[in-house]
């Protein structure tokens, strides 16, 4: 019920992951990510404390794949239902699928990026997403991740719809510098999302701005604001 893509920014450093699925508010379960460290998501029958840790394993300086066998480890009996995927700080990946992951699913890894999903239409969901994210390297980072999650539904997404997606981009300073969710939407939460994403896109860099330096900050551009 879950298909994701993670990556590391080659140009930008960034690190971004981007998940559907047919349940509600799924990025709240299944995204996560860390200036300076990586991405994990952790989905399928989601257990949120593996990506937390993920990431901490990551901060301390654990490659993907040492990363993943620590998490295997933690997971106890439970991780046969965890399916995981993981970038590391040099855009290293990792992927693991239980014995108990639900329906088809399938992983797939490119240069500083890696796709997974369960409860999927067919095995070739991750791999369109990798090819899309490798092809369109003039978009930004952030449409580059929606586009892929949009040919992952093109080639078939989940085998029932999807409802929920989220998007959420670390950069050079702690906080997230975007996170944005479509907890639900009946019929096209891709594109809504895509919608958001253009609306927030070009106040990203302001907003990081705004914290850092106010007094170097552009206007908001809005009623009241001298």
């Amino acid at each position: 019920m879950t298909f994701s893509i993670a990556a590391r920014c080659p140009t930008t450093g960034m690190f971004g992951l981007a998940v559907a699925s047919s349940s509600p508010a799924v990025a709240a379960r299944c995204s996560h990510v860390r200036s300076g460290a990586g991405a994990v998501s952790s989905q399928n029958i989601t257990d949120p404390r593996l990506g937390l840790t993920g990431l901490d394993h990551l901060a301390a300086g654990h490659t993907a794949e040492a990363t993943l066998t620590l998490l295997k480890a933690q997971g106890g009996a439970m991780i046969a239902y965890r399916q995981l995927t993981i970038v590391d700080g040099q855009g290293r990946t990792a992927a693991f699928s239980g014995d108990k992951t639900l329906g088809i699913h399938a992983s797939a890894h490119g240069p500083g990026v890696v796709a997974a999903g369960n409860m999927l239409a067919n095995t070739n969901v991750p791999s369109a997403m990798i090819a899309n994210f490798a092809t369109s390297i003039t978009k930004s980072f952030g449409e580059r991740l929606i586009a892929a999650m949009r040919a992952g539904l093109d080639a078939g997404g989940e085998a029932g719809p999807i409802h929920s997606i989220g998007l959420k981009i670390v950069g050079h300073v702690p906080w997230p510098v975007a996170d944005l969710r479509v907890d639900w939407h009946d019929t096209d939460p891709v594109g809504e999302l895509a919608k958001l994403w253009a609306i927030y896109a070009p106040q990203l860099d302001d907003y990081v701005i705004r914290a850092l330096d106010p007094t170097k900050a552009p206007s908001f551009g809005v009623p009241g604001d001298t």
